[in-house]
This record gives C-alpha cells, sequence and structure tokens, in this order.
C-alpha cells in the first residue's frame, strides 16, 4: 500500500468522513494478504519506498494474475519481471492496461502516475547487444520506481571508443549500472572513469569458458577500479533497485 494512500486513510479517520472501523477493515491486511499460492507483501512500499514485484519465471498465469489482482485492489503499481511472451499475452487479457516490455520480459501495471523519487539520472550500459535483455530490465524496473533513466547499448571494451564517445553522459549521471558478459571488463572501465557508484550486472552470455556468467561475475568482483559492486548473474532487476536507493540520498 502507497504511503500516500495510508496518509489519505487516515486524514478519512480524522475529518470524520471514515469510520474508525471500516479504517481497520483497510488496513487489517497489512503487511501481508494470504493468497495460499503467495503471501502479498502489502506492506512493503510502506516499508522500503518500492511496492513488491512479482518474479515471473516459474509462476503460473493464474498465480500471477491472482496477485495482480491482490495488489491492484491496493492501488499498487504492479511490475512482473522474467516474464515470457506466451504468458505476457494471457494475462494481458486480463489486465488490458497492462504493457508489456518484450526486451527487458516485464510487464507493467500502472494503477497511477509513477512519482519522480530519484535526485538524478541512472544511465544503463550494456557490453554487447547480447546483453540487452538484462540491461533493458534494469530500464524498465529503474523508470518503474521512480527515476529518470538513460541507456546506452552495445559500448563494451572490444571498441572502447564507443564507450569514450559518451564521456558526457557518464559525466552528468547520477549512478551507472554496467552490464556485461564474456569476461566482464567494461564495470572496470567505467569504475576507472567516473567518479560515481557503479553496479556491476554479470550475465550468462558467452562461449564455454564464460561458465554461464561466472567469469564475467568473478572478473567484476577482483575489478581494480574503486566504487564498483556488484549484483547477481543475469540481475538487472537488483541492480536497479539498489541504483533507485542510492538515488534517491
Amino acid at each position: 500500500m502507497h504511503p500516500e494512500t495510508i496518509k489519505d486513510l487516515l486524514h478519512s479517520i480524522q475529518d470524520g468522513t471514515l469510520s474508525i472501523d471500516d479504517g481497520l477493515r483497510q488496513l487489517k491486511q497489512l503487511p501481508y494478504q494470504d493468497l495460499g499460492c503467495a503471501q502479498v507483501d502489502h506492506h512493503r512500499e510502506l516499508r522500503q519506498g518500492m511496492p513488491e514485484v512479482i518474479f515471473g519465471q516459474g509462476k503460473t498465469v493464474e498465480q500471477i494474475t491472482a496477485i495482480m489482482t491482490a495488489m491492484s485492489a491496493k492501488g499498487s503499481n504492479v511490475l512482473v519481471t522474467r516474464l515470457d511472451q506466451d504468458k505476457s499475452g494471457q494475462i494481458l487479457t486480463s489486465f488490458p492496461a497492462a504493457r508489456y516490455h518484450a526486451e527487458a520480459r516485464c510487464l507493467t501495471l500502472e494503477h497511477k502516475p509513477v512519482e519522480p523519487s530519484g535526485k538524478g539520472t541512472i544511465l544503463v550500459l550494456s557490453a554487447g547487444t547480447s546483453d540487452i535483455p538484462v540491461a533493458a530490465e534494469a530500464v524498465v524496473t529503474a523508470g518503474f520506481l521512480g527515476n529518470r533513466v538513460e541507456q546506452i547499448f552495445d559500448v563494451g571494451v572490444a571498441g572502447i571508443h564507443r564507450l569514450l564517445a559518451r564521456s558526457d553522459q557518464l559525466a552528468a549521471a547520477s549512478v551507472i549500472i554496467v552490464v556485461a558478459g564474456m569476461e566482464g571488463a567494461l564495470p572496470s572501465v567505467v569504475g576507472g572513469l567516473v567518479d560515481k557508484p557503479v553496479i556491476a550486472v554479470p550475465t550468462s552470455v558467452g562461449y564455454g569458458a564464460s561458465f554461464g556468467g561466472i567469469a564475467a561475475l568473478l572478473g567484476m568482483l577482483n575489478s581494480c577500479a574503486a566504487g564498483v559492486t556488484v549484483v547477481n548473474i543475469d540481475n538487472g532487476f537488483g541492480a536497479a533497485c539498489a541504483a533507485s536507493m542510492i538515488n534517491r540520498v
């Protein structure tokens, strides 16, 4: 439940347009609602400043729809990550106002305009075109959380001049998310060029010796550039959440 919704409810009780009992009924499902298949955390936005997000991979259409219905009943905006095209088509029949972001494999449903909460710009870089799905997940998530977001794709170290040509954008950003597979070198390069937090996202893109992203992960963890932090393999969502928290400070 959004903090502004709680404030409106309390004001209604205060001015007498809503009884205490009716207010209590609206609040009684905090902090969570038991759907059987899920325990929906309506309290999370009040606690953390961002609503619960639905991880679509492994969930059935019916489960996702039930969670979205419960969140929608509270007026919460909805983000579903790791959602494939087939499932999204079925969900859109129940929620025609939702939008599927195919590149990011995400679905969003806005019941209220996203309130700007970031103080600066989050810049998302991808090393290669094959890293775009993870980078796009970060872009969609960061925007959903109320941030200004810019993106630059395919600026990896194989052609470093492509990155250096965007130095003005790098300098203007408040937080930079760098998504890379293969050997995962790009975050170290970016970290050596800027004076702001760099969040590195290793991807599972690469040939056999990349070990499904482990090579990139270890390379990023061993970065010699100061100020580089690392999230899990393919975790564009987690990087965007961390960047959003930093961008509010």
